[in-house]
């Protein structure tokens, strides 16, 4: 057994509990997930599995990814990625698809996705600051203000908070709550929101 699994951010929706409290939870479909290589430390210096996720059905692939996928009779996956195995030397066979069970006695898990972009954006909405006065004839609004200092040093600092492209980066959550798993749809429902926008891949590792 391997310690994640590649999933699909489904969307959110809410879990009563029996006393009336309500989640906000994330669905995402986590697997099934083919293994695709098996690396061990006497071929590749250490252990990891590479699974797939979401099968392709374009007929127009390039003859490698046709080629590789053949030879192990699994359908070709858009998605690639490698998990650790959870006990050392006890590595699933190539072939095998993994699904959703992998959590089923995990309280808690890390979530990374590629959160939203959001294009270039000022100072204001990047990086939160307060806008300048509107009034008495200010032209200072949504300005960053001065960068630089003096001729000493002379030069803007390296990681100068600026306007610049805003999201579209890679987001690590950890230990977010596992609320259900449903083993026959391959959902996992978690507590909160995870990063990316509906249908985006995301990584789910037992936290």
């Amino acid at each position: 057994m391997i310690n994640g699994l590649i999933g699909k951010k489904m969307g959110m929706t809410q879990l009563f509990a029996p006393d009336g409290t309500v989640t906000p939870v994330t669905v995402i479909m986590a697997g099934p997930c083919p293994v695709i290589q098996v690396k061990t430390q006497k071929t590749d210096g250490y252990e990891a599995v590479q699974v797939g996720f979401d099968e392709l059905t374009k007929k127009k692939l390039p003859r490698c990814v046709k080629e590789r996928f053949a030879k192990l009779n699994v359908p070709p996956q858009r998605v690639l990625r490698e998990f650790k195995p959870l006990e050392a030397g006890k590595l699933p066979a190539v072939g095998t698809v993994l699904n959703v069970k992998v959590f089923e006695k995990a309280k808690t898990v890390r979530v990374t996705g590629t959160s939203k972009g959001k294009g270039f954006q000022g100072v204001v909405r990047r990086h939160g600051f307060a806008c300048g006065s509107r009034t008495h004839g200010s032209n200072f609004h949504r300005a960053p203000g001065a960068v630089g200092n003096r001729t000493t040093p002379g030069e803007v600092h390296r990681g100068k908070r600026m306007a610049g492209h805003m999201g579209h980066a890679q987001v690590t959550m950890p230990n977010v709550t596992v609320m259900k798993v449903d083993p026959d749809k391959n959902l996992l429902y978690v507590r909160g929101a995870v990063p990316g926008p509906i249908n985006g891949f995301v990584t789910v590792v037992l936290g």
